[in-house]
């Protein structure tokens, strides 16, 4: 296994695995934390351009759900034709679709630049291609402290990017802000050399199985579909949050600077509490860590809420909600790994993905639907507590044994 491993780069040595974890981590930096400076904007852009919440969130929500019905499809063809190209293809879309974004001036042209340009680069440059490589690059008991430790590097672009944005916003406008963020997506380009792959190797891994058959044995399985349901939560969860908390500060009458600060806690915490639910999905059953994790989430969001709001229990809230922000990921991934293998690992965490993202489409337009029709947050954050209860519970009868192929008979 070990040989298989070394044998999956390519023969040049500086594409190590440590190599890998470097550059695959300051890609996610990169791509993630640009993408959670998007809220940033809501209030600036809504109104110079006198849009209704509604129209920005509704972009936003549309980018949420390109980019989950996109990952399956690029996951696919990072795993059949190379990461490194979907990376590249993906960084350039996504730094159009950020210039359009500064350009648009109707709610039509903010959705295809916000939404479809960039959910379709995100869906190239975010977890599931990048995982694909980590989690072929290390062996089974390296593997899902690799995948926490890339997480926590995609957790550190929202600690550093949101300060980054809000300077911008604040020194030269929201419009050169995003220019500027279009040109440091384009780094990405260089740093995706780090992440290819040798062909031969990796047509050799797991077997002969095809997508088609991994796709219906995932299928099959009732725990990878627990597991993606779990994933709807998540998404609903974090992307309401990190689109609409800001907004929801300023309306509580407290500063923007507020909610980019606490934005920006839920990053620097994000790190460590990424790190730590990988610590322990690697150390303890993982269906029992994820159903921990949801669990904790829906209490901190209900003492929150409970509590009389003051810019100390936001920044009490926040850094709660960000150890237990991206938690899930290492997690999910782990288990998707630890159940099915990784020859198809993109794939299968794409799909998983989809759901994640269909739930963050959800979460982002149903806050601005809802604030706009009841003018609060208060249904949306009792929903948030309920959902979370919920995927606690139907994570604990996933069936996490490994599955075993039968190995085909020699001709």
């Amino acid at each position: 296994m070990r040989a298989l491993h070394s044998r999956l780069m390519p023969r040049s040595n500086w594409r190590t695995p440590l190599a890998i974890l470097i550059c695959g981590g300051i890609i996610l930096t990169l791509s993630l934390g640009t993408r959670h400076t998007f809220g940033l904007y809501l209030q600036p852009m809504t109104l110079d351009l006198n849009w209704s919440r509604e129209t920005f969130a509704l972009a936003i929500a549309i980018q949420n759900l390109v980019y989950g019905f996109a990952t399956p499809l690029t996951g696919m063809i990072a795993d059949k034709w190379g990461t490194a190209r979907v990376l590249i293809i993906g960084a350039l879309l996504y730094a159009l679709g950020i210039v359009m974004m500064a350009y648009s001036t109707t709610g039509p042209e903010f959705g295809l630049s916000a939404g479809l340009l960039v959910g379709i680069g995100l869906s190239c440059t975010g977890f599931s291609p990048v995982f694909g490589v980590v989690g072929r690059a290390f062996p089974p008991e390296k593997r899902t402290l690799a995948l926490a430790i890339t997480s926590s590097a995609g957790s550190f672009g929202q600690f550093l990017m949101l300060p980054y944005g809000q300077t911008l916003i604040t020194h030269i406008g929201w419009l050169n802000a995003l220019l500027i963020c279009a040109v440091t997506i384009l780094l990405i380009l260089p740093l995706s050399t780090a992440l290819m792959e040798d062909k031969k190797a990796l047509a050799h891994f797991g077997g002969k199985q095809s997508i088609p058959e991994a796709l219906r044995e995932a299928f099959g399985h009732s725990g990878f579909l627990l597991l993606c349901s779990g994933y709807f939560v998540c998404g609903f969860q974090i992307m309401f949050i990190s689109v609409h908390f800001p907004a929801y500060l300023v309306d509580q009458r407290l500063p923007a600077e507020t909610g980019m600060a606490a934005l920006a806690l839920i990053g620097l915490f994000n790190i460590f509490g990424t790190f730590l639910w990988g610590w322990l999905g690697h150390r303890y059953t993982k269906k029992y860590v994820l159903a921990v994790l949801y669990f904790t989430r829906a209490v901190a969001v209900a003492i929150f809420i409970a509590l009389p709001l003051s810019p100390l229990s936001v920044y009490l809230f926040a850094s709660t909600i960000g150890f237990l922000w991206l938690g899930t990921v290492p997690v999910t991934s782990g288990l998707i790994a630890q159940v099915f293998g990784v020859k198809y690992f993109s794939t299968l965490t794409g799909i998983a993905f989809l759901f994640h993202q269909v739930g963050s489409f959800i979460g982002v337009w149903i806050g601005g639907y809802l604030f706009d029709t009841t003018g609060s947050y208060h249904v949306v954050w009792i929903l948030t507590i309920a959902l979370g209860i919920l995927a606690a519970l139907i994570n604990l009868p996933i069936n996490d044994r490994q599955i075993v192929r039968p190995v085909p008979a020699p001709a």
